[in-house]
């Protein structure tokens, strides 16, 4: 038997703002609150299926240092330049992080600045 990624767990100033966020990056929805604040979103089957949850929980202050860990974001009904239009609308900035323009992906930040990759390969939605 082997383990599977159940939850990501992000920490953020405003889980809220990351929540709206990230529920319409993903069509997700808010699972669960927890008093201090964090939230909990998912696919609307919710916990336990085969895609994990993302656990916003509440930090007065960002992590020191840059985060060795990141989401990557693919269409699954339309291309990649239409979803890139639709992240910049929903609050997503691109990011500069030495790409040299070559690359089949597009490096962006949400909201609070964490960076994220929308690629070009597309999914099929499940």
């Amino acid at each position: 038997m082997a383990c599977r990624i159940s939850e990501l767990v992000l920490g953020c100033r405003d889980p809220e703002l990351l929540a709206r966020f990230w529920c319409e990056v993903l069509d997700f929805v808010v699972l669960d609150r927890e008093d201090d604040g964090t939230l909990e979103i998912g696919p609307r089957e919710g916990f336990g299926g085969p895609q994990p949850t993302i656990i916003l929980s509440y930090r007065d202050e960002p992590e020191k240092g840059k985060s060795r860990l990141h989401i990557d974001v693919n269409a699954t009904d339309r291309d990649q330049d239409a979803e890139l239009e639709r992240l910049l609308k929903l609050g997503a900035r691109p990011a500069d992080i030495g790409q040299t323009g070559q690359e089949q992906w597009h490096v962006l930040v949400d909201p609070e600045g964490n960076e994220f990759c929308l690629l070009k390969a597309r999914l099929n939605p499940l």
